[in-house]
């Protein structure tokens, strides 16, 4: 009989009487194909043993139990597996105490996590919490009969794995690649994979550029306690650059906070230590509002790019509490801006800016139909005094400073007429009040007011196609009234203007509140859907702006100016597999094409794609003195289950020459990730020389670097 388990459990009573205390006399169980009991003292289960204790598994083909010395002797082969699963002893004979915390493990392998595995010629279980291993081969890559050399390991005489603080100590490590030694170390403490934090060193990696040369980052990892780390990452190149970065992270009960920096010394920009600090944090606050802190700040204009930090031109850092409801949004914020750009200067940008907005979206009872109400106040600062515009020549005064407040309610009620046309009642008013300084061409104080109001009829029709398919067509009709009083009031948050296919049928098209869109016109548009059975879907829009009188409230490169707008067209196409086709454009009568854009993403099991171009003519009023006409890519491409290779780059066809170009090739496996990248910045608006960085990084996977596993490696028969 395979399992003799009513046997068994009366033996099991008996043995379990002789081997433990009584307290633990209920959380054993043993099960073989055969068990017999010699003389008073000894127990002998024979046959697929299994051995239940505390949490352990013991597996074996053979264990003899001596009352007279409380141990077992196993006959392999023998699996033990700790109480939490993460630890795996293989053997193939064991003298072990009776309650499985210590004894010797002959010809041994210790499993950690199910990824590194370290092979010994013998092992002792010490005390249940550690595990001594002699003459020992470590590594977490698969080994195939035909090729028993893994692709890394580290050998060493002597191995302790401390199971309570989750540690690795190694005695006369020696590391080696594809069985050839490259590093020796004395003494190695490592955390083994179920840690998922431990001070010590992390992986080092190399960058090359061609400003600083070849240098090496050495991360330090510092776990200050459960809550709070701290990464030091000493940087050094041979170009007499040093730089030492840090990283410090806490978490609090209702949020979190992360600081980044760096302090520089190179001969790059003399005249003494350059760096930069990033500083990130979320908090949770009482009656569900949240806080976001975020600061930004670098020495020198060209640092970020200089070290690979980040590729940007103006820092944002800002301090800002928000809820956010179904029908209600409050914010109130501080942000300072710090430019970047070689052509601007911080003295006349708006460094300190603070805003206030409560809206809220409600029903209006007997009056039906729906309103909003936005209040919103803002001031922003400039550090210069000049009244007049100086030499940048924006039509801004240098030393201008503002504040606003301004108070807008909307409404609209829906009514569906014969034939199914939807009828829509919208309207709008709005009123600002401004106070203005150090500024020449406006008065110190000035209020507007301002509404519009309309009729929308949507006129919706559905057909379902003999193949399943559905199509939806929809004319849309928008006939607006607006005050066409000029105003004389400063624009700054309103110059660059979208026309889209959210922004066709808008009340109000400016983005901001210094400028509000006047006069009466007319919206019309007609858009095609298509709900294919198979998965796919497929829209269009078409639709332009029909003006009572040109007012000469937007710019050239808006497509909007005139009487007659531009008109707009969209598309886009979506499968359910990861395929998605985004374009719009905005052509005259004559189909000159005054503002493009396209995107197409493609996300499959092996290959990842997303490209994007954007066109659009030049315009003196969006601060835009040259065409901008831009195509950026970015691939990836999965060349087998283990090798990844990455493409990107961005291409000005204004100036007939890339400004970004990369190229990556990443491996991973079951134990290793590789990854090399080389790429190219041409030029940018900080730094108008142009760099090539090349970056290497190793991770072994199996020893906390916190990289997932990848496939594991194909053994050949």
């Amino acid at each position: 009989m395979r399992r003799l388990l009513i046997r068994l459990a009366a033996c099991l009573t008996l043995a379990l009487t002789l081997a433990l205390p009584v307290s633990a006399q209920d959380q054993a169980t043993l099960i073989s194909d055969s068990l017999e009991i010699t003389g008073d003292t000894r127990l002998i289960a024979d046959g697929n043993v299994e051995v239940f204790f505390k949490g352990r598994r013991l597996k074996a083909s053979r264990i003899v139990y001596d009352q007279a010395t409380d141990r077992l002797e196993i006959i392999g082969p023998i699996v033990l597996v700790d109480e939490t699963g993460d630890t795996i002893i293989l053997a193939s004979q064991a003298d072990l105490a009776a309650d499985l915390s210590e004894g010797i493990l002959e010809s041994a392998r210790l499993v950690l996590n199910r990824q590194l595995q370290m092979a010994a010629n013998r092992i002792q279980r010490v005390a249940g919490r550690y595990t001594a291993l002699e003459t020992v081969a470590a590594s977490s890559c698969k080994v195939c009969e035909g090729d028993p050399t893994p692709l890394w390991e580290i050998r060493a005489r002597r191995v302790l794995h401390d199971e309570e603080e989750r540690q690795i100590y190694f005695d006369h490590a020696q590391f080696r690649l594809a069985g050839v030694p490259v590093l020796y170390i004395p003494r190695l403490r490592m955390p083994d994979p179920t840690l998922d934090r431990a001070t010590g060193f992390l992986m080092p990696s190399i960058r090359t550029t061609s400003d600083l040369g070849t240098g090496i980052k050495i991360p330090y990892f510092i776990a200050l306690s459960p809550s709070s780390d701290l990464t030091l990452t000493p940087y050094l190149t041979f170009r007499d650059s040093t730089t030492v970065n840090l990283r410090y992270r806490q978490a609090f009960t209702t949020g979190q906070i992360e600081i980044n920096g760096a302090i520089t010394d190179d001969k790059l920009i003399p005249g003494g230590a350059r760096g930069y600090l990033f500083v990130d944090g979320r908090f949770r606050l009482p009656l569900n509002f949240g806080l976001t802190i975020k600061g930004q700040t670098v020495t020198d204009p060209s640092y970020l790019l200089d070290y690979g930090i980040a590729n940007l031109d103006r820092l944002d850092s800002r301090i800002e509490a928000s809820r956010t409801r179904r029908n209600e949004h409050i914010s109130a914020r501080i942000i300072s801006f710090q430019t970047l750009r070689v052509d601007e200067d911080n003295t006349t940008l708006p460094s300190v800016i603070a805003d206030l907005t409560f809206h809220r979206r409600f029903s209006l009872g007997p009056l039906g139909g729906e309103g909003g109400l936005r209040l919103q106040t803002h001031n922003h600062w400039r550090s210069s005094t000049n009244p007049l515009d100086g030499p940048d020549s924006d039509t801004i005064a240098d030393g201008r400073d503002m504040g606003r407040i301004s108070l807008r309610v909307d409404w609209r009620r829906s009514f569906i007429l014969p034939a199914g046309i939807e009828a829509t009642v919208l309207g709008e008013a709005a009123a600002d009040a401004y106070t203005v300084s150090q500024d020449a061409l406006f008065p110190i104080s000035t209020t507007r007011t301002h509404g519009s109001a309309g009729l929308e009829f949507r006129w919706p029709w559905v057909k379902a196609g003999t193949s399943g398919a559905t199509h939806v067509i929809e004319p849309v009709a928008q006939f607006l009234w607006a005050s066409s009083d000029a105003e004389s009031l400063p624009n700054e948050d309103s110059v660059l203007v979208e026309f889209d296919e959210g922004s066709l049928f808008a009340l109000d098209r400016f983005p901001g509140s210094d400028a509000v869109e006047r006069g009466p016109r007319a919206n019309i548009g007609i858009s095609w859907t298509r709900y294919d059975p198979a998965g796919w879907t497929m829209g269009v829009t078409l639709g332009r702006v029909i003006r009572e009188t040109d007012l000469g409230q937007f710019g050239p490169g808006s497509g909007l100016d005139g009487s007659t707008s531009d008109w707009l067209a969209g598309v886009n196409f979506g499968v359910g597999d990861g395929l998605a086709i985004t374009a719009r454009a905005v052509l005259d009568d004559n189909l000159d094409l005054t503002k493009g854009e396209a995107r197409i993403t493609y996300s499959g099991a092996r290959t990842a794609v997303a490209s994007s171009m954007i066109w659009a003519v030049a315009d003196l009023t969006e601060n835009r003195p040259d065409p901008t006409q831009e195509f950026t890519f970015d691939a990836r491409r999965k060349l087998n289950p283990n090798w990844t290779a990455k493409l990107s780059g961005r291409y000005d066809f204004v100036a007939d020459r890339g400004t970004v170009a990369g190229l990556g090739l990443e491996f991973l496996n079951e134990c290793v990730r590789f990854d090399v990248s080389l790429s190219r910045r041409f030029t940018s608006s900080t730094s108008v020389t142009p760099t090539t960085d090349f970056a290497l990084s190793l991770d072994l996977v199996g020893f906390g670097s916190g990289v997932k596993a990848g496939p594991a490696r194909t053994c050949r028969k």
